[in-house]
């Protein structure tokens, strides 16, 4: 996932990550601490301040789920539709889950010693321009597939009810009651959602609350 640095920061322990205001992060990992996640900056890796960038969420990014999760969500799906998750095992890698109507393939993405990555010849300098590129070029070498994520978007819920009470542990969570109508404004991470309620904006756990498809 990318996201933009809304100011400048600079490092002030050896495992963060400086950056300038207008620079775009790979984020690898979101999930360790609330406040703090772990990105990627040409060759250079590090922790990144949360509320100091802004992050460019796709419907398509899945987060980590396992191989059989991402093809029981694909099963029936129309060819091309696709998601792409992060490994289970390795924090800060990825594969592409595509359908191929009858079933799902998988493709590692591999990312060289200068951080771009890619799936066959071609290098992205992010996963975002990776998956521009194979939405015009076929993906796969044995027949013809364009991703496509028109499916996905047309299904992404745009509020849910909420099905517990939910009492944050951090600032940065939402507190809601059962019974709540909270709108989805980030469902992209498989963990936690992005919501409003009551006027407030937080996260909070996806399996508190039942999504309203329209």
């Amino acid at each position: 996932m990318e996201a933009e640095a809304l100011y400048n920061f600079c490092a002030t322990e050896s495992d963060e990550l400086s950056f300038y205001k207008g620079n775009v992060l790979k984020i690898t990992n979101m999930e360790d601490d609330p406040n703090w996640y772990t990105a990627e900056l040409g060759n250079k890796k590090g922790y990144v301040p949360k509320n100091y960038i802004s992050l460019r969420p796709h419907t398509w990014f899945a987060g980590r789920i396992s191989r059989q999760v991402a093809e029981n969500r694909l099963r029936q799906r129309e060819c091309g539709s696709f998601l792409v998750r992060e490994s289970e095992s390795a924090p800060g890698e990825f594969s592409i889950s595509v359908s191929y109507g009858d079933h799902v393939q998988h493709f590692k993405v591999l990312k060289d010693r200068d951080g771009y990555y890619f799936v066959w010849e071609e290098v992205f300098p992010s996963l975002n321009q990776l998956v521009e590129y194979y939405k015009t070029y076929s993906i796969a070498r044995e027949r013809t597939v364009f991703l496509s994520d028109t499916e996905q978007t047309q299904k992404r819920p745009h509020h849910a009810h909420a099905l517990l009470d939910f009492n944050p542990q951090h600032n940065s969570q939402l507190h809601f009651l059962r019974g709540d109508v909270i709108d989805l404004l980030d469902c992209s991470d498989s963990q936690r959602w992005k919501g409003r309620c009551r006027g407030c904006v937080g996260y909070f756990p996806k399996e508190y609350v039942q999504p309203i498809y329209h």
